[in-house]
């Protein structure tokens, strides 16, 4: 009833727009004319005239009466797919991404009309995969966040037995220890991903050096790759650049957190960088395969290739890779061949940079 409220008065509002136009213009020409008769322009041939005009002016107001409402009857069909893309509109409002617009013919062979329904079902798409993934993300880290949790409150009641030797206690609290720094890290990235989703303004640019930021990152997930015997192998020249360092750090630490966590064991991680004229490259490759369709959504934020809780992670990592590259103007991509899959970084450079 609402919606077919909303139709009427929008096909009235072009009715009464539509002849408001034509009444004026009927009104400016019979006071025209009539002006024109009175200053002896036009000539009065008998005295009939009065009549006539007064006729005249019936008939204007009679035809302004009758074509605004056969206006309203003909405004409507050219207002159908108007009064459709609203309500289309309003259920994607409503939350159902399922809405979408296909007009008919011969509205679709208007370009503007066309690019309307382009558009609209390219949003209407991306709203349902981010909703599809919000979802995913709510499953995923309560998941994750109940499991440690459950952990630290068990190993909790173990402590309080009196019977506990040393060892086992140590033991528990070392459990304690893991499961709640995992929580932490959980937290932290979701954190992070907030905090760079609404940064628009890059600051704290130096100038530092990249190659030994990538050594850096490396040593600190030490205990990741040398668990799995990882060939971590880092030939690169000494390579400068202007970003923020802190930002970039996040950067490497999760690529190279994911290179190692998506090899196999004894599987090789291979870092290099490409200096270019404007610009600087930075490489990681590990072992492993990612399917077209996960390469292809691999950035979006929540997005996890491993849905399985095989590993962990909460699909957040490479969300903030490309968020913080593309506050530096620059690029990621992610590519998946010959058994290898391949991440990487151009960065944009300004002259002076070694």
């Amino acid at each position: 009833m609402k919606h077919r409220k909303r139709g009427f008065s929008l096909t009235v509002l072009f009715a009464l727009l539509t002849f408001g136009i034509l009444a004026a213009s009927v009104a400016v020409a019979t006071a025209l004319s009539y002006v024109l008769t009175l200053l002896g322009i036009l000539p009065i041939q008998n005295d009939w005239f009065p009549e006539s005009l007064q006729l005249l002016v019936s008939m204007s107001a009679i035809s302004v009466i009758v074509g605004t409402g056969l206006s309203m009857l003909a405004v409507r069909i050219p207002l159908r797919p108007i009064n459709w893309l609203i309500d289309q509109m309003n259920r994607l409002a409503d939350g159902d991404f399922q809405a979408r617009v296909h007009f008919k013919k011969p509205i679709s062979l208007i370009p503007s009309f066309l690019q309307v329904e382009e558009s609209f079902n390219k949003m209407a798409q991306e709203l349902g995969n981010t909703e599809m993934l919000r979802r995913d993300f709510v499953n995923n880290f309560s998941h994750e966040f109940k499991t440690p949790i459950v952990s630290i409150a068990g190993f909790a009641k173990l402590l309080q037995r009196a019977d506990l030797d040393e060892v086992q206690r140590r033991e528990y609290i070392d459990a304690i220890v893991e499961e709640s720094t995992r929580l932490s890290a959980m937290a932290t990235n979701v954190l992070k991903l907030t905090k760079v989703e609404n940064q628009t303004i890059l600051t704290g640019i130096t100038e530092y050096n990249l190659s030994e930021q990538l050594r850096g990152a490396a040593l600190l997930l030490e205990n990741d790759w040398s668990a799995k015997h990882i060939e971590l192998d880092m030939e690169f020249p000494e390579v400068g650049i202007r970003a923020n360092e802190a930002l970039m750090k996040e950067v490497f630490i999760n690529l190279l957190h994911n290179a190692v966590k998506f090899s196999p064991e004894y599987g090789p991680v291979q870092v290099r960088i490409i200096r270019e004229q404007d610009a600087v490259q930075v490489t990681i490759t590990n072992s492993g395969y990612i399917p077209e369709s996960d390469l292809k959504r691999i950035f979006q934020k929540f997005y996890q290739v491993d849905q399985s809780h095989g590993s962990t992670g909460n699909g957040v990592g490479l969300a903030i890779v490309k968020k913080i590259v593309e506050l530096h103007h620059g690029t990621v991509e992610a590519q998946s061949k010959g058994g290898a899959v391949i991440f990487t970084v151009n960065l944009p450079q300004e002259e002076g940079a070694k």
